[in-house]
């Protein structure tokens, strides 16, 4: 288990940014559910299929710029580079039991 939720959500970034599927599979929550302006409130399975392979598309992993634990959410605010420009998102993690229940991801433009 886990000695935070920030430490759970960070660890669940560098399981997706790694392509380590197990240590995703293993940080989600049965229930998990993920949604994005790409993705609807897609389960555990489908996320694992159509989203974990996708880190590929990112130039260098996320860097965080702020992550705090507020009500139970993880928000964690970070950017990333995609074919050499630099963009931002948010994300906003329910951790329960030491596991990623629900991640909801927040698109932000080029900076």
């Amino acid at each position: 288990m886990r000695s935070s939720a920030i430490d759970t959500v960070l660890a669940f970034m560098r399981a997706f940014h790694e392509q380590d599927r197990a240590a995703a599979e293993a940080l989600m929550h049965a229930d998990f559910v993920f949604t994005s302006p790409q993705d609807d409130h897609i389960d555990r399975t489908t996320w694992l299929e159509r989203c974990l392979p996708s880190a590929d598309h990112f130039d260098t992993p996320g860097v965080t710029l702020q992550i705090v634990e507020t009500d139970g959410i993880v928000l964690h605010r970070y950017e990333y580079v995609v074919q050499g420009k630099t963009y931002r998102n948010l994300e906003a993690t329910r951790v329960v039991d030491g596991t990623v229940r629900e991640v909801e991801v927040y698109f932000g433009g080029a900076v």
